[in-house]
């Protein structure tokens, strides 16, 4: 177990890209531990969304970062609450995730939000996930990962959850907007998409997700 008597707040990173599963072994390391939990994607997507409602351009820097003020999200166990409202069915489609890969390169926006993030990180710890949680967000993290997934299974597993939630998809387009998506992120020169140079890399291509969590949660247990 955590030592109480550490005066820093533990922040386990968990990176990866779109369909790795990294969301799903993060809320369950978060819930195994009793940590608070912080989706860095979730905060992008709502950017977006939030763009998309007040119609600020993609390419109005100045009013992206100023929707970035203020901003009252609310990460929970039922879902994400933006203003008090559950966000999840606004901000889980693939058109959100398209907006929120092409606002999240931006320079100043990943700026705006990057103390936000840190911000999170209360006790009794913090799981946080996303692309650079531990690269550039939290680099001092008690110990990172990076969950990846080939593309064709990443789409796969896109595909089920989408239905599951009553979304009709067709996987090719899936795979084409994760490969999309890939690329952006990828290539972006803000925090571009890579593991942490001390992050534990695993590839789920091959796991199921029991598997996943438990091989996180014993290389958790190594630094506790």
């Amino acid at each position: 177990m955590i030592d109480p008597s550490r005066t820093s707040v533990p922040v386990i990173a968990i990176d990866g890209p779109g369909g790795s599963g990294k969301g799903t072994v993060s809320t369950a390391v978060a819930r195994y531990f009793g940590w608070h939990y912080l989706d860095s994607g979730a905060i992008y997507r709502v950017l977006g969304y939030l763009a998309h409602v007040k119609q600020v351009s993609e390419d109005d820097v100045s009013g992206l970062v100023a929707l970035t003020h203020n901003l009252d999200i609310v990460f929970a166990e039922e879902g994400i609450f933006l203003d008090g409202q559950n966000a999840e069915g606004l901000i889980r489609t693939e058109e959100a995730a398209d907006r929120a890969s092409r606002i999240s390169p931006i320079p100043e926006v990943r700026r705006s939000l990057l103390q936000w993030q840190r911000n999170q990180a209360r006790l009794p710890g913090l799981v946080s996930d996303g692309r650079d949680m531990g690269s550039v967000v939290f680099p001092d993290a008690l110990c990172k990962f990076f969950i990846t997934a080939n593309s064709q299974k990443r789409a796969e597993r896109r595909y089920k959850q989408l239905r599951e939630k009553g979304f009709d998809v067709r996987i090719e387009q899936l795979l084409r907007e994760i490969a999309e998506r890939d690329e952006r992120d990828a290539m972006r020169k803000a925090s571009p998409l890579k593991p942490a140079e001390d992050a534990t890399v695993i590839d789920t291509t091959e796991m199921n997700v029991d598997d996943v969590i438990s091989t996180v949660l014993e290389e958790i247990e190594r630094f506790l």
